[in-house]
């Protein structure tokens, strides 16, 4: 029989037999650490001869989980399997995937119109290492496949679509088969859409990326980003490890909320989808509107290509042009009361941007410009709210001068 342990002691050991059922929802596994059941078992958990968890920075069952459910999304209908790691945020996602998988001197071959914040990873962090962003029209097929050739260090080609902010729209089947011919892989940020809307695996793509803090968690609660990919062995050792070094894992806390805002996506992204349609055709015919980025709208320029690529809608993101510049653009984000100015998007609330002063305030503006980033360009997240109330607090923002 085993001496009773000191009062301290008792405080600080958790009990063993606590018996239960299996829980109803995923537990949050706050722990920095897992206890090893002897030296035997450790060394072949080390080795890799054994799975289990050791450390949170390498691994964690709530993280496990939330990162199989997301994977599964991704391949939900297909025929093929792919691995999912979850990270602190988007853009470390994004981090994490280049610095595993691209060496100095190598490039990356994307477009001009990218998420701000992914253009400055690139030219401010990647480039000074070596690493050489290639900034094109990916919608001039000619164009790519010139570059290619006359490039071959392009290692990845890396886009989203559709676009942020103007939604423009890439054709992904035939970027995809350039990419193979010139062996380079591919990556997409689907955050906009969510598998729910695209499945960007259904066109051979290697990698996906999501902000998960938007449309996945949906509830603005959350910072954290995931990284799909269909090569399980990249996925397990560099990228895993990359990750695990490097640190930028997501946390129990983060996971357990993505997988809590998951639960809901197809319900959310329906309603997403069906406010932001009836949003679109009403500023489409404002007079203060000079143009509309909704791919529902059958005049968009993408809206064929995105019918082909996406599916159950056309999602709760879009923005529009004012007449007036940017006086006109102050003057409206002034006068919203309804809506909330936040630099983010995804919530259940309509959430509104002036992408010119915030999202992509550091991007040269010449090269913003040339993608149609202009200093009247409003980006609104549609929510799910009465779609009524949306609309008269764009009608009022609009009136008033």
């Amino acid at each position: 029989m085993k001496a009773p342990l000191g009062f301290s002691s008792t405080c600080i050991r958790d009990a063993k037999d606590a018996l239960t059922t299996p829980p109803h929802q995923l537990p949050i596994y706050a722990t920095s650490s897992f206890e090893l059941e002897s030296i035997d078992q450790a060394m072949a958990v080390f080795q890799g001869r054994e799975k289990g968890h050791v450390y949170g920075r390498y691994g964690n069952p709530t993280l496990d989980a939330v990162a199989r459910k997301i994977a599964a999304l991704e391949t939900h209908g297909l025929e093929l399997e792919a691995e999912a790691l979850l990270f602190s945020s988007g853009m470390s996602a994004i981090s994490t995937l280049l610095l595993a998988q691209l060496q100095q001197g190598e490039k990356i071959l994307t477009q001009g119109n990218l998420y701000g914040g992914t253009t400055e990873l690139f030219l401010k962090v990647l480039q000074p290492y070596g690493v050489e962003p290639i900034f094109t029209d990916l919608r001039d097929l000619d164009g790519v496949e010139a570059l290619l050739q006359k490039e071959p260090d392009i290692r990845l080609l890396y886009f989203e679509t559709p676009a942020n902010p103007t939604l423009a729209c890439v054709n992904m089947d035939a970027l995809v088969k350039l990419a193979r011919a010139y062996d380079c892989k591919t990556a997409i940020d689907n955050t906009f859409c969510t598998p729910y809307l695209q499945q960007p695996f259904r066109f051979g793509l290697d990698y996906i990326v999501h902000s998960t803090t938007k449309y996945l968690n949906g509830h603005g609660n959350s910072i954290a980003g995931a990284l799909v990919g269909r090569d399980a062995e990249a996925m397990r050792g560099p990228i895993w490890q990359t990750m695990k070094l490097a640190g930028t894992n997501c946390n129990a806390w983060d996971a357990w909320l993505i997988n809590n805002g998951l639960k809901t996506l197809a319900l959310r992204m329906q309603r997403h989808s069906q406010n932001a349609q009836t949003v679109a055709e009403f500023l489409n015919e404002h007079e203060r509107v000079a143009r509309v980025n909704y791919l529902g709208l059958p005049e968009h320029p993408d809206h064929a290509l995105a019918t082909r690529q996406m599916r159950n809608g056309f999602g709760g993101m879009l923005s529009f042009e004012l007449k007036g510049g940017l006086e006109a653009g102050m003057q409206f984000m002034r006068n919203i009361e309804f809506c909330t100015m936040a630099p983010t998007l995804g919530d259940v609330d309509t959430l509104i941007l002036h992408p010119a002063t915030s999202s992509h305030l550091k991007v040269d503006q010449a090269v913003r410009e040339a993608n149609g980033i202009t200093d009247g360009l409003i980006r609104i997240s549609v929510g799910i709210e009465d779609v009524d109330d949306i609309l008269l607090d764009l009608e009022r923002a609009l009136a008033k001068r």
